[in-house]
């Protein structure tokens, strides 16, 4: 994850990611965790102001032993290195971040201030080594078109045995009066070009085809494969990306596939070996009920992915659920972050999102102690001898604030697909009740200005679930109450049940 050093008077005072390319993420006290990276630099003659940049990345051997150490505790294990490395500098407790064991390569600079550097970048990498930052041992200069080929073939023969993962190499002007007069298109340098390795590939066999449910009820299909080594990873599964990606490589179970892992990180199945299929082998077909929870899947015309339509009641959509639901325009329950509900959802305190409205304290405290336990943290006022409670305290008082709500606000909390603040306004004033509109009936919903065909279908799909329907039964029951209903509209007239 690329990420800018601040330093003043040699000190390190702050550090951001790249985010947009003018304004990112302060991720200070995260990155102070950081072994390598130098609180105060060494030596002298460094600028008053002083902006490095780098990459932080996870070393694979580190990686392997973070996920084996996560193994043996029942922790959660990290995908890849790059997401590891991104997720940990994002952690909101720095003490988080200080677990996982993260590296740093300094590789530039942006603002200078009150000082000189040299007028070459090969003489800065070399000035950075001496004020205390790991510089990559790999840089080096070349001339001409064969030396950087020469070197580009040179990293991709020593690739795999690299202690970090990589996708290629960048050739970078040496001289800053010359990339200067280059200068830059958008925010793209002229001087700097990437060379990027060609995917790797491997053959395996097919084992089975499988389908995930994601976080917000997006069905994607993968292959279960006979295991093979791909890019120096052993690959036992790969994307399938979609059910028309599915069709178009006419993939089967006991199918021989070409492998791949697109950008170094996700395996792929890119081609099928048609002249090695068993017989017998029958085309494949989306299932049409979620594995996980059984509501129907749903794909809309002209649209590439199915869902689950059971977004309360699924399980695998749970914390997305709960998360939406709890957002400042939905319910409004402030200081319920992603963090916390996952861990409620991990240890079992969150089937659903009615069972916000059955939670106390000692639910929220309880919750807060496993999950350290888990994480291998303990907060300083645990170690002092003190348990801090205001928060949960706090939070048990914005859950119940939060059970007094307009119909508007608790049709959008609902996570409908396509089912924003607008359409949730325009369903509360044509409607008024709950009562009223039969999920059956999706063509009703159709009479409401500017709701169409796709949207009306999606609305009726996600009453239509049982699941859907005991959930929001379940919030009514345990306090939720929507204070502004009325009759509705008289042009739904006789349409209404």
């Amino acid at each position: 994850m690329a990420i800018s050093l601040r330093y003043e008077a040699g000190v390190f005072v702050q550090g951001a990611t790249r985010g947009d390319g003018a304004t990112g993420e302060d991720v200070t006290a995260n990155l102070r965790t950081i072994a390598v990276i130098p609180q105060r630099l060494q030596g002298g003659g460094w600028p008053a102001v002083l902006e490095v940049r780098g990459e932080v990345y996870m070393a694979r051997a580190d990686f392997e032993r973070y996920n084996e150490q996560a193994r043996l505790h029942g922790g959660k294990v990290l995908a890849n290195p790059r997401n590891g490395a991104a997720g940990s500098l994002r952690q909101i407790d720095p003490k988080l971040t200080a677990l996982r064991p993260l590296s740093f390569y300094a590789y530039g600079i942006g603002s200078v201030e009150g000082g000189a550097l040299p007028q070459t970048h090969s003489g800065t990498l070399a000035r950075l080594r001496e004020w205390g930052f790991p510089v990559s041992e790999l840089a080096t200069v070349v001339h001409d078109v064969e030396g950087l080929l020469g070197y580009y073939k040179g990293i991709g023969e020593a690739r795999d045995g690299l202690p970090f993962d990589i996708d290629g190499v960048v050739y970078k002007l040496d001289d800053y009066a010359g990339q200067r007069e280059m200068g830059f298109v958008s925010r793209a340098p002229r001087w700097a070009i990437a060379h990027k390795f060609p995917a790797q590939e491997q053959t395996t066999v097919v084992e089975s085809v499988e389908v995930n449910v994601g976080r917000t009820g997006a069905i994607t299909p993968w292959a279960l494969m006979q295991p093979v080594q791909v890019g120096g990873v052993t690959v036992t599964r790969a994307t399938l990306h979609n059910a028309d990606h599915v069709a178009r490589l006419d993939v089967r179970n006991g199918d021989t596939v070409i492998v791949r892992r697109a950008g170094d990180v996700i395996p792929e199945v890119v081609q099928v070996v048609p002249d090695r299929r068993p017989a017998g082998a029958l085309p494949w077909s989306m299932p049409t009920a979620c594995p996980v929870c059984g509501s129907e899947v749903v794909r809309e015309e002209g649209a590439a992915v199915w869902r689950c339509s059971g977004g309360l009641s699924c399980p695998a959509q749970r914390v997305q659920a709960v998360f939406h639901f709890a957002s400042r325009r939905a319910m409004d329950i402030d200081g319920l972050g992603e963090r916390y509900i996952e861990s409620l959802a991990d240890f079992g305190y969150l089937q659903d999102v009615s069972d916000l409205y059955r939670l106390g304290v000692e639910d929220l405290l309880e919750m807060k102690r496993r999950a350290d336990a888990r994480d291998g943290t303990t907060p300083e006022t645990v170690r002092a001898g003190k348990v801090a409670t205001k928060w949960a305290d706090n939070l048990v008082e914005a859950i119940d604030r939060s059970r007094d709500t307009t119909l508007a606000r608790f049709l959008y909390a609902l996570g409908i697909e396509h089912v924003g603040e607008s359409t949730a306004k325009a369903l509360a004033q044509w409607f008024g009740d709950l009562r009223y509109g039969p999920p059956s009936s999706w063509p009703l919903f159709r009479r409401v200005p500017d709701i169409g065909g796709e949207v009306a279908r999606s609305i009726g799909h996600f009453l239509d679930q049982p699941g859907n329907q005991q959930v929001i039964d379940r919030l009514l029951a345990r306090g939720v109450r929507i204070g502004d209903t009325h009759a509705p509209n008289p042009k739904l007239g006789e349409h209404l049940t």
